[in-house]
């Protein structure tokens, strides 16, 4: 083959490939635009499922107690007793009545042995319970042999659904009835997200109890059972309704928890994200899709604009090759011509020539002196990200440490008022001091958070931090977390006044990180074991946070500290938590490193400068 044929081979060979890797790069980058769109969509999702489970645990859990309490009135006890007693009937109707309205109940009603109603609160309306026969209903059947009931189902006589919730009604330990009480939670659908994104609250059976969309109510999110329809026609849980599955089907699967799914009737490709939250107490599930449109237009944008780029660049450098090949052809005559003629001209020329390569490389200088500070800004908001990334993830758990004195709050200021009306200062003020001290704990709370999420400036100088409050206000941000799983906190420190040089809101972001990982670590563990020590020389301060895990492997620990690897499962993290830590106290003048200790798990060190020496106090304590 001619070497000239060869040549033009080769550069069509070099452009076959060059294409074939743009291409590839592009459908990558449509790839990740639609994964970090799916991931959004995800935790979106999440936090909509979690509010809309406690709303719902919110509104059943005011009742599950008041069918219990009915046993307490002796005229129930009475009726039960006496069930031909039409003047006590009457009386009983009229307190469950009142009980009704005060509740904000559907119905509630009393049933005896045999399973007829005796009494109920809408005994005046035409579709009273009172006479009918509700032995059939699994919460009846269930509360009769003292299992308190709890059941969903449409009303054989009123036709509306409801959650049913049934008690024993006991006199000397012998079952005299049952209790029965119907809620009405069908308003909480219009709370529920409107639009493209849906919602379904589905039971045991997969029966679609309550959704936002109205097509899907009383659908199953699978076919069911023979075995399992045979028992729902039997208790007539949905009296008439045809239970028709959904339709939709699993396109791809994520994790346990969430899957993209085609749904019949769905605008655009029909493809929506599938997630699900388990309410184990009452055995129901909540299923959450979102529309996957908007993930699926930044796929496609990806891909057009690195497309769109790659071209540009081909563009670019053709052009400035054709520019700098016609430029050295014209100054190499130019050159060439001068040399004849004018020496002396040619070296100044080439004087002036290096003066401006001169001033070009100062100027490249700049550039690159501005682009070091772009980074630093870059790399101070990425670890404000990951510290927003750590307050997210323990947003649950601060979430009900203000709960409980919330709910405090509302119950001591309820009864402080009626001890007002009533002239006992003396309680009530006893119960504002409470007040007092739960607002100052919840404001304890908060300060630490808003203190920890304070947006720190890397260009400020080191100070004198002390090492013993850094490690205290990093262990208050995982506190509740260490109390939920039981891990036994220790503490090892010499030398209490000991400080470092470095910044407290960045050293307690590394410590938090730290924790974190390790109480991840210790998920599967027997013995969970969460130990900090610190020590000290003539010039630095080591502090070690060592835990009771599996350990680091050997082959692990080389790319331990490196951007974006990670050995945690997909969603659970991105893999910059200890390369951020790293660098931050990389600046500090320090070094993080990790062992591997005699008795397994890991320890990690930092190592950073020592502020000042103190005199040593010799003081052990464990928490």
């Amino acid at each position: 083959m001619p070497a000239a044929q060869k040549t033009s081979w080769t550069r069509w060979l070099t452009f076959a490939l060059l294409l074939a890797a743009g291409l590839a790069l592009a459908v990558a980058a449509g790839r990740w635009a639609e994964n970090a769109a799916i991931e959004r969509l995800r935790e979106a999702g999440a936090q909509r499922l979690q509010s809309y489970a406690l709303g719902l645990e919110n509104l059943l859990s005011k009742y599950d107690f008041l069918p219990g309490t009915l046993e307490l009135n002796k005229d129930v006890i009475a009726l039960l007793a006496n069930q031909h007693d039409d003047g006590l009937r009457r009386e009983v109707n009229t307190y469950l009545e009142s009980m009704n309205r005060l509740s904000r109940a559907t119905t509630i009603y009393i049933v005896n042995l045999q399973g007829m109603t005796q009494a109920a609160s809408n005994w005046r309306l035409p579709d009273s319970f009172v006479g009918d026969n509700v032995a059939f209903r699994p919460y009846v059947r269930d509360a009769m042999i003292g299992k308190p009931g709890g059941f969903y189902g449409v009303g054989t006589t009123s036709r509306e659904p409801g959650y049913f919730f049934a008690h024993g009604i006991y006199r000397d330990g012998k079952m005299l009835g049952v209790a029965a009480l119907k809620v009405n939670i069908e308003r909480l659908e219009a709370s529920w997200v409107q639009g493209r994104d849906r919602v379904l609250l589905a039971d045991a059976n997969g029966v679609a109890i309550l959704s936002s969309v109205p097509e899907w109510k009383y659908g199953t999110l699978a076919p069911l059972a023979p075995a399992v329809r045979q028992e729902l026609e039997r208790s007539r849980q949905f009296h008439s309704h045809s239970l028709k599955p959904i339709g939709y089907r699993e396109v791809r699967t994520l994790d346990a928890r969430a899957s993209v799914v085609a749904v019949d009737g769905a605008p655009g490709s029909g493809r929506m994200l599938r997630q699900a939250l388990a309410l184990r107490a009452r055995d129901w599930q909540f299923v959450y899709f979102s529309d996957l449109g908007p993930a699926d237009a930044s796929a496609r944008s990806a891909f057009i604009f690195a497309c769109l780029s790659q071209a540009l660049l081909a563009m670019l450098v053709l052009y400035a090759r054709q520019r700098r090949l016609g430029r050295q052809r014209l100054r190499a005559r130019e050159d060439l011509q001068r040399a004849y003629d004018h020496l002396e001209t040619m070296v100044a020329e080439r004087t002036a020539s290096l003066q401006q390569m001169t001033e070009n490389l100062s100027a490249e200088n700049l550039v690159r002196r501005k682009a070091e500070q772009q980074l630093r800004q870059a790399q101070s908001e990425l670890v404000q990200a990951a510290k927003m990334a750590v307050l997210g993830q323990m947003s649950a758990g601060m979430t009900h440490e203000l709960n409980q004195p919330l709910t405090a709050l509302r119950t001591m200021a309820d009864n402080a008022r009626v001890l007002i009306e009533r002239g006992r200062l003396p309680e009530a003020s006893a119960n504002l001091a409470t007040i007092s001290q739960l607002v100052a704990r919840m404001g304890l709370i908060t300060g630490q958070l808003r203190q920890f999420a304070r947006k720190t400036d890397a260009t400020l100088p080191a100070q004198a931090v002390p090492v013993a409050a850094a490690i205290t206000g990093a262990l208050f941000l995982v506190e509740r977390r260490v109390e939920q799983e039981r891990v036994n906190f220790r503490m090892s420190m010499l030398d209490h006044d000991v400080h470092a040089l470095c910044d407290s809101n960045r050293l307690e972001q590394v410590l938090v990180n730290l924790f974190t990982n390790a109480l991840d670590a210790m998920q599967a563990s027997e013995v969970r074991q969460l130990s900090v020590t610190v020590e000290r020389t003539d010039d630095r301060v080591m502090i070690g946070v060592a835990d009771s895990g599996p350990g680091v492997p050997a082959e692990i620990r080389a790319h331990l500290f490196e951007p974006f690897f990670t050995t945690k499962p997909q969603g659970h993290g991105l893999g910059l938590g200890l390369a951020i830590s790293e660098q931050i106290v990389r600046e500090f003048g320090g070094l993080l490193r990790v062992e591997t200790t005699p008795a397994g798990g890991a320890r990690f060190i930092i190592e950073l400068p020592l502020a000042e020496r103190e005199t040593n106090k010799h003081e052990n304590f464990t928490g």
